[in-house]
C-alpha cells in the first residue's frame, strides 16, 4: 500500500474524536510493519492519551517497532503538556520510519516534533496528503494561524431569497424554510463546533434553544449579541441545557451557567477577540440576517453552508448576500444546501 493510505486512515480514525478533543486537534496514528497494520489510534478526549501512544499500546510485540514504520496525520508533540512528548515515546521504542501528513501550527511544537526525531536518527517525511490534514483541523490551524476562532456561518433562504418574514407583533414564531429531514443536519453541525452565535432579534423573534436535541452530542456553547440586554431570561436561550455567553454593553456578572461579559463594542472583531482569549476555536453563526452580514463585511468568516428551501416569502428579510460561486451544492431531500469557502 502507498503512504496515501495509510494515512487517509489516519484522517478517518481522527474524525472520531471531533469536539472530545477540543481544543486540542483531532490526530489518527497508524503502524505498520511489512504492508500490514500492526497498531492504530486516535486522540479520544482531551487530557488523554495522544494518537501515537495508544497507536503503539495496540502492538503486541513492541520489538516489531524497530522495523515498522508510524504514519500520523499531525506532526508529534515535543513537549510535555498533559501527556508526555509523543516524538519521545517514538524514539524511546526504536521506531525508524515516521511519516507525517503536516506540520503542527502550535508555536510550543511547529517544527520541533519533526526536528528531535531527526537529531535521534529518525527518517521522517511529512506533507503526505497535506491538503486533507489541513482541512481535518482547519479550526485548530485557523486559531493558531489567525488568532481567532474558525468562523462558519450558516442560514437557510427562500427561493427567492428572503430569511423571514416581516415580523408585525411581538408572536414568537419560527417562520420554516427548509425541510424536517434539514434539521437534524443542523444540529450535527451544532455538535460539531465549540459555540454557535446569533443576534438579538433571533432570540426574540424565534426563541431558540441553540442545542443538538434532534441530533444528540455535546452541546455548543451559546454566544448572544444583546448590547442593551432587551432579551428576557425567560427565554430558551437563558436555560441550563448549554452554557451561555451575553455579549453586551452594560454588565460583567456570571450566574450558573450563564456568564454576561461586557465589551465597548459588539463588532466581530471584538467578539472574535473574546473567543480566542477563551480558547474556543470554532464559531457556528446562524444568524440573523445583520449578523451574518456584519460577518461577511468584516471578512471574518471561513466558510458560509447555506441551505435553499422550496417556498417562496414575496416579501420579508433578505437573505445575506456572498459575492463567491458555492465550492459544491449538495441536495438534502426537497432542499439544496451550497457551501462557500471565503478562501
Amino acid at each position: 500500500m502507498t503512504d496515501e493510505i495509510y494515512i487517509q486512515r489516519c484522517i478517518d480514525l481522527a474524525k472520531k474524536g471531533i469536539r472530545a478533543v477540543a481544543p486540542n486537534p483531532m490526530v489518527g496514528c497508524v503502524i505498520v510493519l511489512e504492508n500490514k497494520i500492526i497498531g492504530e489510534g486516535y486522540h479520544e478526549i482531551y487530557g488523554g492519551p495522544h494518537a501515537e501512544a495508544i497507536a503503539i499500546a495496540k502492538v503486541v510485540s513492541k520489538e516489531g517497532l524497530k522495523k515498522s514504520k508510524l504514519y500520523v496525520s499531525l506532526e508529534p508533540c515535543s513537549h510535555i503538556g498533559k501527556t508526555a512528548p509523543c516524538a519521545d515515546l517514538i524514539i524511546k521504542h526504536g521506531i525508524p520510519e515516521v511519516i507525517i501528513g503536516t506540520q503542527d501550527p502550535n508555536p510550543l511544537v511547529g517544527g520541533k516534533g519533526i526536528a528531535k526525531l531527526t537529531n535521534a536518527g529518525v527518517h521522517v517525511k511529512e506533507g503526505v496528503l497535506q491538503d486533507q490534514c489541513l482541512e481535518l483541523n482547519k479550526r485548530f490551524f485557523t486559531f493558531h494561524q489567525k488568532q481567532r476562532p474558525y468562523v462558519i456561518l450558516k442560514w437557510a433562504q427562500t427561493l427567492d431569497g428572503f430569511l423571514d418574514r416581516l415580523r408585525d407583533d411581538d408572536t414568537q414564531k419560527i417562520n420554516w424554510i427548509s425541510a424536517p429531514e434539514t434539521k437534524t443536519l443542523v444540529h450535527k453541525w451544532r455538535s460539531e463546533e465549540q459555540s454557535i452565535l446569533v443576534g438579538r432579534n433571533t432570540i426574540i423573534n424565534d426563541n431558540p434553544s441553540l442545542t443538538v436535541r434532534e441530533y444528540g452530542g455535546m452541546n455548543p456553547i451559546r454566544l448572544v449579541i444583546d448590547s442593551q440586554l432587551q432579551i428576557s431570561e425567560s427565554l430558551n436561550v437563558y436555560s441550563k441545557e448549554a452554557p451561555t455567553i451575553v455579549f453586551n454593553r452594560i454588565k460583567d456578572a456570571q450566574e450558573n451557567n450563564i456568564e454576561w461579559v461586557k465589551i465597548k463594542e459588539t463588532s466581530t472583531k471584538n467578539i472574535l477577540d473574546e473567543l480566542y482569549k477563551r480558547g474556543i476555536q470554532s464559531v457556528f453563526v446562524e444568524g440573523g440576517s445583520r449578523t451574518l452580514q456584519y460577518f461577511i463585511i468584516d471578512n471574518v468568516w471561513d466558510e458560509a453552508r447555506v441551505i435553499v428551501g422550496q417556498t417562496y416569502f414575496r416579501e420579508g428579510y433578505k437573505a445575506p448576500v456572498i459575492n463567491k460561486i458555492p465550492v459544491k451544492s449538495i441536495p438534502i431531500g426537497k432542499d439544496m444546501l451550497y457551501y462557500f469557502k471565503r478562501k
